[in-house]
């Protein structure tokens, strides 16, 4: 009776298992890895990925990648001006201008800052953009999602695919090197 308990209990927990990563997927669903954009600089290239689902409120870049040893080893990132300077705003374009003070967050266990932006393209097009940089020990991981849409909405879709299980192991192999 018990091996049974124990089986029925561990059927539950691989379904719930089961079910659980079926969610994650289909949040993730809305977004499609495009091609890394971006000219050869001192970093490798990262990940791009798009989303144009209505549940994203628009067309929605993100662009994310590691930068290993690029750190305060003591601190993290602490300050929006570090923000600025490694979230990758200036390889989309070099016309950026903070919206506001950023605020701490917290992506795959890894601590750093987020900071709003207004970003102005080649055409003369207006976006919003937001810069995300967090770290483990004294390397980075940064993003920056662009868009027409709403500083709010940006934030909200590119926290919630950052913060997915998936994009999350795939944050810490790449800063591990695999």
């Amino acid at each position: 009776m018990r091996r049974a308990l124990i089986a029925v209990a561990a059927s539950v927990g691989i379904l719930g298992s089961v079910a659980g990563d079926q969610h994650v997927r289909s949040d993730l669903e809305r977004w499609r890895e495009i091609t890394w954009p971006f000219p050869r600089d001192g970093w490798p290239a990262g990940r791009a990925f798009r989303c144009t689902d209505d549940g994203c409120g628009g067309e929605i870049e993100l662009y994310v990648r590691p930068k290993i040893g690029f750190c305060n080893c003591d601190r993290g990132v602490t300050d929006d001006d570090e923000v600025d300077r490694v979230a990758d705003l200036d390889l989309i374009s070099q016309r950026f201008a903070p919206l506001e003070s950023g605020r701490t967050i917290r992506i795959a266990e890894m601590p750093g800052r987020l900071r709003p932006y207004d970003l102005r393209l080649g055409d003369g097009l207006e976006h919003s953009a937001v810069g995300i940089a967090v770290s483990r020990r004294c390397d980075l991981v940064v993003a920056v999602a662009r868009s027409n849409s709403t500083v709010a909405r940006i934030e909200e879709r590119a926290l919630e695919f950052l913060g997915s299980r998936e994009i999350g192991r795939w944050m810490l192999a790449a800063m591990d090197g695999r």
